[in-house]
């Protein structure tokens, strides 16, 4: 008797129909795929007859029935034997079990590399983010230094094999042996490279996320009743490593200096924090002085004061960590947060406030000039006035009368060179507080002035003989600088040159060595 229907069966891989034939008891057309597979799978987990019948609550005599192909199974039994064995029902009917389980085995093993490679990931950013500020920096340090050593080994063994791979493939022509040396480089580079991280990340593994699985197993029942126990319970970061685990001397040395390196460049950091809190003081007493310009002043205020609160958040920080003082990171991070909501709302009241203000640059009434008289010689050149527009205006003095247009909030000193007879003119501020007054008064009217702290204008009044003189100099004087520079540069040609002709001698010494 044959009977052939369809049906859905929960199992591994989930629902799906399955066609199952079913034969009389006598034997008839029986799948000999199922006697096969039974022993199989019966013998990989090490079941005798008698066992696997007490399992599935039948007799033995019916087991070695199914095996030998003498009877079938009840469907019951069949589902029994597919959970027993984590099977389908369609492997075990009619597939080669050897073939699923070798599928079944390397899907194990990749979905078992997969999990591995996450669960690393997985642990290091919760080691990391349970860590102390200080163990997170021994661990990057003993990381960097097991690298670089790492490094200057692969450098070392990377140049010996070049010049061993030269020297093997040496009777090649150049072009073949150049390929192949490349080649057989490149592959040692990436064998290195990759062998450098295997090496680093099992150390990694051994040393740190180790022990940081046993703190958490060891920990594990603590922390569950301190969670079900308090909600706002402090997290203690893990200290990597304690006295109950080996460390590396050198490392603890190292990273000794390294913090003590570190706290004393934070010391100098901490030093000019400071003197930039008396600045922002400073600036804070004195923009008092712009209390009329309305939300300009405000903005300014805000800005100052929120500068000053961040400069002393990070101050704070550094002190504590100089002297191994805990922070309370929350009240840190809540004053920086609201420090830069203030400093820019601070810097937007600024900004509107100075919409209002007029920009005005230097004019007539904000310029003056200045005559300064010079005895005339051969050799007089005012220099260098390339940049400046100069006004020659003849008149009937001997000597030479140089008017200066220069800010009015500025003075003009000068210096004469005796032996070059050359003039140099420079501004300088004689009263720079009075000039502070001025602008504050300005700003307090809404209006900014441009000061140019240069001059402006240099107008030069000698009669015709000397205009044409001081001319001829300062050409003279232009061209000899010009004259300088070309003598420079062709000085600076010649010696490329030269070390062109070295460099293609020691090339072609080297292809008749090759």
């Amino acid at each position: 008797m044959q009977l052939t229907f369809y049906k859905k069966q929960p199992q591994i891989g989930g629902m799906q129909p399955v066609e199952i034939i079913l034969l009389d008891h006598e034997g008839g057309n029986m799948n000999n795929k199922f006697a096969d597979n039974l022993k199989k799978v019966r013998k990989e987990n090490n079941l005798s007859q008698e066992q696997l019948a007490e399992k599935l609550g039948v007799s033995r005599q019916a087991i070695s029935k199914w095996e030998s192909s003498l009877a079938y199974p009840e469907m019951d039994k069949i589902i029994a034997l597919c959970n027993e064995f984590e099977l389908n029902i369609d492997d075990l009917l009619n597939s080669d079990i050897k073939e699923v389980r070798k599928e079944e085995e390397s899907k194990k093993k990749v979905n078992g590399i997969i999990d591995d490679i996450l669960h690393f990931f997985t642990d290091t950013i919760n080691l990391f983010t349970d860590m102390s500020f200080k163990s997170k920096l021994k661990c990057i340090i003993e990381e960097c230094l097991i690298g670089t050593i790492l490094f200057i080994i692969s450098l070392i063994v990377s140049y010996v094999l070049e010049g061993l791979f030269t020297n093997l493939f040496n009777f090649l022509p150049y072009n073949a042996s150049s390929f192949i040396v490349n080649l057989l480089n490149s592959i040692v580079v990436i064998a290195l490279i990759i062998t450098s991280i295997i090496i680093m990340v099992h150390i990694f593994k051994i040393r740190y996320l180790d022990y940081y699985d046993k703190v958490k197993d060891n920990n594990f029942e603590t922390e569950e009743k301190a969670l079900e126990g308090t909600k706002n319970k402090k997290e203690n970061k893990i200290i990597i490593r304690d006295q109950k685990h080996s460390e590396y001397s050198f490392i603890n040395a190292l990273f000794k200096v390294i913090i003590y390196i570190i706290k004393f460049f934070l010391g100098w950091l901490s030093l000019f924090i400071s003197f930039v809190l008396i600045g922002l003081f400073t600036l804070f007493v004195t923009s008092f002085l712009l209390y009329k310009t309305g939300i300009f002043f405000v903005g300014i205020v805000i800005s100052i004061v929120s500068l000053a609160v961040i400069s002393v958040i990070f101050l704070v920080l550094i002190l504590n960590f100089i002297f191994n003082r805990k922070n309370n990171n929350r009240l840190a991070i809540l004053g920086f947060i609201i420090s830069l909501i203030l400093l820019g709302s601070g810097i937007g009241c600024a900004i509107l406030g100075s919409l209002n203000f007029e920009i005005d640059r230097e004019n007539s009434n904000t310029t003056q000039i200045i005559s300064k008289e010079y005895h005339m010689s051969d050799n007089l050149v005012l220099f260098p006035y390339s940049g400046y527009h100069i006004n020659y205006i003849e008149a009937d003095n001997e000597n030479i009368i140089v008017e200066y247009k220069i800010s009015k909030y500025l003075s003009v000193d000068d210096h004469i060179y005796d032996d070059t007879g050359t003039i140099m003119a420079w501004t300088n501020c004689e009263n720079p507080i009075k000039l502070i007054k001025e602008m504050i008064k300005e700003i307090n009217n809404k209006r900014v002035i441009i000061i140019n702290d240069n001059i402006e204008e240099i107008t030069i009044y000698t009669n015709g003989a000397n205009i044409e003189k001081l001319k001829n100099n300062a050409r003279y004087n232009l061209s000899k600088n010009y004259n300088d520079r070309i003598y420079e540069l062709e000085k600076e040609n010649a010696d490329l040159e030269d070390r062109i002709l070295e460099l293609e001698e020691e090339l072609e010494i080297f292809e008749n060595v090759r």
